[in-house]
């Protein structure tokens, strides 16, 4: 799957560089066209002339040098690529690109390319725990980029704890994975809609839930990276939209049927991961209201169900709901499928321990239209929309 393929392997600055040509010599052996690019830092520990016998090609490190044909390097890189992998990755280099900053050649090349990009982090633990780089890390994720999370054991300064670079199996095989599905929805128009509603009784006030908008958010960025064209309808949350995606900010129940009315027939693929409020105040006030004495009584009425209006509606489309339950989660599931008209459901127990809102991992089952499912244990989000991608590709 990687014969004439360009990868481009970038390394920085760490210890674990002196493994990444043992990666890079893996990859030319099945056929790739690897390209290295080596930040000043990565020449301390590693020499380019090792890169350049191993991979066969010659070796960038730096932004003005004098290219064999005329070419601006750094963009030639980024266009050739079809997957760019920064193995291992500094906090010095993410930190960077999440800055959008592009100081030398391979920040910038990461910067240029639409190719999918990986990030293979390995540092001090401490480094890896700090808030700044975690928060570097998920703002990189909600654009898009993957990430390989760090070994546990032993590091080389000296502390344990989660810093080693992972397995070199490991990195080969996430490479070949995403390789083999880069494009493979291209030509294919996703809706998504993500986050929370608000449904309000006053101009401060109103009704909502606990919904932070990552699992529609990941799918949404997984889908753009395989080649899709992404409408991603969102309700109000507070991380930025995937790159590339045409993003519709909603606020109500009733103002996200409209968006969802207006393009699904656009869609060959719908998926409904928000988290939509079924009721709402059935009169609201222009005005603050004030506190009084005794009770407050409110009439909630019906929101639009929007799920029932696309299983009612859909042509040749697959639709895609989710399920966050705190009981009997299976059998609610199929309900919804039957009631809703659905090809597949992802259904969570929000009661466990790193699945549900506001969480970066997610524990789901798939539970298809012929009744049989599939578990898929804890792991990040982004990479829990993968899996439900693959599956899309595999079944539909």
């Amino acid at each position: 799957m990687l014969t004439g393929k360009c990868i481009v392997i970038g390394i920085t600055g760490g210890i674990a560089a002196y493994k990444t040509p043992d990666l890079v010599s893996r990859l030319v052996k099945t056929g790739a066209d690897v390209h290295v690019v080596m930040t000043e830092a990565a020449t301390r520990f590693i020499t380019p002339l090792t890169l350049q016998t191993i991979s066969r090609n010659p070796v960038t490190t730096g932004m003005f040098e004098t290219p064999e044909k005329w070419e601006v390097k750094h963009i030639s890189l980024a266009d050739r690529a079809d997957l760019l992998a920064v193995v291992p990755a500094t906090a010095n280099i993410i930190g960077k690109v999440s800055a959008g900053i592009a100081d030398d050649i391979l920040s910038t090349v990461i910067m240029a390319t639409k190719a999918p990009v990986l990030f293979v982090p390995a540092m001090n633990v401490h480094m890896y725990e700090n808030p700044v780089f975690q928060s570097n890390l998920k703002k990189l994720a909600s654009y898009g980029c993957r990430f390989l999370e760090p070994d546990v054991g032993g590091l080389a300064c000296g502390y344990e704890g989660k810093g080693r670079l992972p397995g070199l199996d490991i990195i080969f095989e996430e490479i070949a994975g995403l390789v083999s599905k880069s494009g493979d929805f291209s030509g294919k128009t996703f809706l998504i809609t993500a986050g929370p509603t608000r449904e309000y009784l006053d101009p401060v006030r109103f009704l909502s839930n606990g919904s932070t908008g990552k699992m529609g958010y990941a799918i949404a960025g997984a889908a753009r990276s395989r080649g899709a064209r992404v409408i991603l309808v969102s309700g109000p949350v507070n991380i930025p939209a995937p790159q590339g995606v045409e993003h519709i900010p909603v606020l109500s129940a009733r103002d996200m049927f409209a968006a969802v009315k207006e393009h699904y027939q656009e869609a060959d693929i719908i998926v409904k991961a928000a988290a939509v409020a079924d009721y709402s105040p059935k009169e609201s006030f222009a005005n603050k209201m004030k506190k009084g004495p005794g009770d407050l009584e409110v009439i909630f009425e019906r929101t639009p169900d929007i799920l029932h209006y696309l299983g009612e509606n859909k042509g040749k489309q697959v639709l895609v709901g989710f399920a966050a339950e705190t009981d009997n989660v299976v059998e609610n599931a199929i309900k919804k499928i039957t009631a809703k008209n659905l090809d597949l459901i992802v259904a969570n127990d929000i009661t466990q321990r790193g699945a549900g809102f506001g969480t970066d991992t997610n524990i789901v089952k798939l539970i298809y239209k012929d009744g049989h499912m599939e578990q898929i244990d804890k792991m990040a989000k982004e990479e829990v929309a993968h899996r439900i991608l693959d599956r899309l590709i595999a079944v539909f």
